[in-house]
């Protein structure tokens, strides 16, 4: 968050993937099933990897805030390594 290359929040995350700066989007798996579709379509069009993550709480808690439904990462770097950790945690989780 510190570095400016996290959006969050439903307005920043839609924001940043219309723009074309998201890299990767991550939602809570407690959003609403037209929050989850919206973000599905959205992402789908624009050619964003979107992932799921917990709660509103934990994904919050994962940047430093409270509740957040949504995050985008705008940086490529940071994305790719994000991707790269969740891609090996299913594995990790498939392995066993």
């Amino acid at each position: 968050m510190k570095s400016g290359n996290v959006f969050s929040g439903t307005f920043a995350t839609e924001k940043a993937i219309k723009e074309g700066r998201a890299y990767v989007v991550i939602i809570a798996c407690d959003v609403s099933d037209n929050t989850r579709e919206r973000y599905e379509k959205m992402c789908e069009y624009y050619h964003v990897p979107l992932f799921f993550y917990s709660t509103k709480e934990e994904l919050g808690h994962a940047i430093g805030k409270e509740y957040r439904a949504s995050m985008a990462i705008v940086d490529q770097g940071l994305a790719k390594a994000i991707i790269q950790k969740i891609n090996q945690e299913v594995t990790d989780i498939w392995q066993k």
